[in-house]
């Protein structure tokens, strides 16, 4: 009785998973076929041969390397400075008392609100305006991690404040009867446990700009030396007509990074418990 109960449960799960993971099945299918730039019709699941042509083409373009490692040099710096920023800005609102604290928060949650690319104008000015040369930051890797952490910020705060705003006052107030301020709170206390929360946040920071396309595009134009593996895959779109093959193949190499990095971290998501029997009830 106790699984028939459960049975619509489980239909349900099963349906979501088979509705997520049907397009993925549909683009590997199809990244080992060849298409006269038309795909298929009606739509293959499963592949009528393997071939891997459109492997070797992806692997051979001259830009992979260069994109591949600006999309890595882009994504660490981007995670590193976003977590770094957000922390310290997530620790003086859920542990510093000032004026205005709770106004400044819901205005950081109203940007929340507004949708990303509404901003893309605006930030593509300052950022022309920042720097000597004539197009500023625009075109350069510096420009886009710029962007992506200050973009970030509010979000990534809101993620982190509620997780520290959870800790225990009293390990706080140890810590400055030991003649500690909020530096050594922050560092020795705060930052420790609060490492699953800041762990879930850097792969999901890490997932979020590794695959990132619009901003990328917008900001880095067609400054080869500096595009992503988002931009780069988009490039190989023709003008008229697109080999589809080579656009699932490179889909799919630049997804292994990210499937490996989630296999490796799942176990760091966000845990409780941490600060059971740090106090006394």
């Amino acid at each position: 009785m106790k699984w028939l109960r459960r049975l619509p449960l489980y239909l349900f799960l099963l349906l979501s998973v088979t509705i997520f993971i049907l397009p993925f099945l549909f683009m590997v299918s199809n990244s080992f076929e060849e298409f006269s730039y038309v795909l298929p019709n009606p739509p293959r699941i499963l592949p009528t041969r393997i071939n891997f042509a459109a492997y070797e083409y992806v692997l051979t373009q001259s830009n992979l390397p260069q994109a591949a490692m600006n999309s890595v040099i882009i994504t660490l710096c981007t995670a590193f400075f976003t977590i770094f920023v957000s922390a310290f800005s997530a620790y003086g609102f859920a542990r510093i008392d000032f004026w205005g604290r709770e106004t400044l928060f819901r205005i950081y949650l109203g940007t929340l609100m507004l949708p990303g690319f509404l901003g893309i104008i605006p930030q593509f000015l300052v950022l022309q305006s920042i720097g000597s040369s004539a197009s500023g930051l625009i075109g350069t890797r510096a420009g886009l991690i710029l962007l992506y952490v200050g973009a970030g910020i509010c979000g990534n705060t809101f993620f982190l404040r509620g997780h520290m705003a959870a800790l225990p006052k009293e390990l706080e107030e140890a810590v400055r009867i030991d003649g500690g301020g909020h530096i050594t709170t922050f560092f020795h206390v705060m930052l420790p446990l609060a490492l699953p929360a800041i762990g879930t946040l850097a792969i999901f920071c890490l997932q979020g700009t590794w695959e990132e396309f619009f901003t990328a595009r917008v900001v880095l134009g067609g400054v080869q030396s500096n595009i992503t593996l988002p931009v780069m895959i988009q490039s190989l779109r023709g003008a008229h007509s697109t080999r589809w093959e080579w656009i699932f193949a490179a889909s799919i190499l630049a997804q292994i990074p990210m499937i490996l990095l989630f296999i490796l971290f799942q176990k760091r998501f966000v845990v409780s418990g941490l600060t059971e029997g740090s106090v006394k009830a």
